[in-house]
C-alpha cells in the first residue's frame, strides 16, 4: 500500500528489527561495515587510479571484523595449546563474545558489492538506504542466499506491482520449504543430536544411521531455509538467486558444488579460484588452488579443526576423482559399463551420495576425535548391518529408539520416511519436468487437495516443540 519511494525504508526498518532480534546492539557493527564499503563503493568509481588499494582497504575491513568475532578464540585456543606443548610461558586470553547472526553470510554479500564495482561490472550506489538494504535485506540477511549486487540492487529501485502469479509462487515456495524444516529436517535432528553428541553410546550401524540422516536433516534444514527465503522475497515481488538444485543427484564431487549452496560456491568460484587461475593453469597449482578453495571454505563455515577437514576431504575428492579419471574410464570400458547407463548413473549417484556423508560426519561432530570415532564405528558396522537385513532383523533400529515407547517412535520413523519419499519423489520429477508448469496445468481441486494436505502434514508432524534452530543460523 505504500507509494514506491517509501518502500526501501520500510523494508530496511522490518531488517533492522528482524536482525537486532538477536542482540541489539550488535547492528553497529553491521552499520559500520555498511558505511565502510559504501565510501568505498564510490571513491573506487570516482577514483580508479586508487580503486584497488580502496578495495582492498574494504576487503580488509570487513575480514577484519569477521575475523575478530569468529575466530579469534579459535586462534588463541590454538596458540595456547602450542604454547603448552613447546613449555613456553604464554597464554591469551579469551574474549566473551557471541558471533553476530548470519556474519559470514553478509560480509560475503558486502564484499561482492565492492569487487563488482572495482571490476567495472556495477555502479557504486548512491542511495545510502538502498545500499544498506542490499546488505540488510531481511529474508536472505542470515542465511542467504548471498546476493550479488548485480541481481539485487537494481530490483530495490523498480516499482514493483502487485503480481498474482509471484505471490502464489512465494507462497507455495514458503509452503515447500517450512514442510523440509519443520517435518524433515526438525524430526532427523530428534534422531542425529544424540549419537553426534555422544558417538559412544551407539552401536556402528546407528552410527551409519544417523550420519545418513545429517545429510538430509542439513539439505532439508538449509534448502528449506533458502525456499522460505526465496518464496518471502519472491512475494514482494524482489527474486533472488536459486541456492539449491537436487544436490544429492550428482554424479560427482564436482557437480555436488555446482547443486549445493550455489550462492556461496559460485562466490568462491568467482572471487577466488578464478583468480587464482582456476584449472587454466598447470595441474599442480590447479590442485593447489582447490585445495586453498576448499580449506577456506571450511573454515568460512566455523571456527574449528572439524570444519576445516571437512574442506579438506571434498578437496581430496575433486583431486582424486580429476587425477583418476582416465583409469577408472578405461575400467568401465574393460567392464562393459557404459556411461549412458543406469547402472553406472546409480553407481556415480551412490558413491558421490556416500562421499559426502562421510565429509558430513566432520562437518556436525563436536571435536574431531568424535568424528573419527564415529568413522571408525560406522564402517566396522556396515558388517552387522549387511547381516541383520539378511536375517530380516529390524534390531539395528533399536538404538535409536531413544527410551520412548516402540509402537510410537515407529509411527514417527513412517512419517519421516513417507516425508522423505515426497520429496524424492518431487526431486525425481525434476529431473524431467517443469514440476511448477505441470502443477499448474492440474484441476483446481487437486492443486487445493494438494495444498490442505501439506498444510495439515506440517501441522500435525511439523518438530514445532523443537528447540532446534536453523543449521546454517551459526555461520
Amino acid at each position: 500500500m505504500l507509494p514506491h519511494k517509501f518502500r526501501w525504508a520500510m523494508l530496511l526498518a522490518a531488517s533492522c528489527i528482524f536482525y537486532m532480534y538477536f542482540i541489539p546492539k550488535y547492528i553497529l557493527i553491521l552499520f559500520l561495515t555498511i558505511i565502510i564499503d559504501y565510501v568505498a563503493g564510490i571513491y573506487i568509481e570516482k577514483y580508479p587510479q586508487y580503486g584497488k588499494r580502496l578495495l582492498i582497504l574494504s576487503i580488509v575491513s570487513n575480514v577484519s571484523i569477521l575475523m575478530f568475532f569468529k575466530y579469534f578464540n579459535f586462534f588463541a585456543i590454538n596458540l595456547n595449546e602450542l604454547a603448552d606443548k613447546l613449555n613456553w610461558n604464554y597464554s591469551m586470553s579469551l574474549l566473551a563474545i557471541i558471533l553476530p547472526i548470519g556474519l559470514s553470510f553478509h560480509t560475503f554479500q558486502a564484499m561482492s558489492y565492492t569487487i563488482e564495482v572495482y571490476r567495472g561490472n556495477q555502479k557504486a550506489e548512491r542511495h545510502f538506504g538502498i545500499y544498506a538494504l542490499y546488505v540488510m535485506y531481511y529474508p536472505q540477511l542470515v542465511a542467504g542466499p548471498i546476493e550479488r549486487p548485480q541481481n539485487v540492487l537494481h530490483q530495490f529501485h523498480t516499482e514493483n506491482k502487485f503480481n498474482y502469479e509471484m505471490f502464489r509462487h512465494g507462497l507455495l515456495l514458503m509452503l515447500w520449504g517450512f514442510f523440509k524444516k519443520l517435518v524433515i529436517a526438525d524430526r532427523l535432528a530428534y534422531y542425529v543430536g544424540p549419537v553426534f553428541d555422544h558417538p559412544s553410546d551407539y552401536e556402528g550401524i546407528s552410527i551409519l544411521i544417523a550420519a545418513v540422516f545429517f545429510s538430509f536433516q542439513i539439505f532439508c534444514d538449509f534448502s528449506g531455509y533458502s525456499d522460505i527465503a526465496i518464496g518471502a522475497s519472491q512475494i514482494m515481488g524482489i527474486r533472488l538467486m536459486k541456492n539449491f538444485d537436487r544436490p544429492y543427484s550428482s554424479r560427482s564431487i564436482a557437480e555436488f558444488w555446482t547443486r549445493w549452496h550455489i550462492s556461496l560456491s559460485t562466490w568462491f568460484k568467482d572471487y577466488l579460484y578464478i583468480p587464482l587461475g582456476g584449472n587454466r593453469v598447470p595441474k599442480i597449482k590447479w590442485y593447489r588452488n582447490l585445495i586453498i578453495v576448499f580449506l577456506i571454505s571450511g573454515f568460512w563455515h566455523g571456527a574449528s579443526w572439524t570444519f576445516i577437514i571437512w574442506g579438506a576431504l571434498h578437496a581430496v575428492y575433486q583431486i582424486f576423482g580429476t587425477a583418476t579419471k582416465n583409469p577408472r574410464e578405461l575400467i568401465n570400458k574393460k567392464l562393459g559399463i557404459a556411461r549412458s547407463s543406469w547402472l553406472y548413473n546409480f553407481l556415480q549417484v551412490s558413491i558421490t551420495f556416500m562421499l559426502v556423508t562421510l565429509a558430513w560426519i566432520f562437518f556436525r561432530a563436536e571435536t574431531v576425535s568424535k568424528a573419527i570415532l564415529m568413522v571408525k564405528a560406522a564402517v566396522l558396522g556396515i558388517p552387522n548391518y549387511i547381516i541383520s537385513l539378511k536375517e530380516g532383523s529390524y534390531l539395528w533400529l533399536e538404538p535409536l529408539i531413544l527410551k520412548l515407547n516402540y509402537k510410537v517412535e515407529m509411527i514417527d520413523l513412517l512419517v519421516l520416511f513417507l516425508a522423505i519419499g515426497i520429496l524424492e519423489g518431487v526431486h525425481y520429477l525434476k529431473k524431467n519436468y517443469d514440476v511448477r508448469t505441470m502443477f499448474f496445468t492440474k484441476p483446481l481441486l487437486f492443486r487445493w487437495g494438494v495444498y490442505v494436505f501439506f498444510i495439515f502434514y506440517i501441522l500435525f508432524f511439523g518438530m514445532f516443540h523443537s528447540s532446534a534452530e536453523f543449521i546454517y543460523f551459526q555461520f
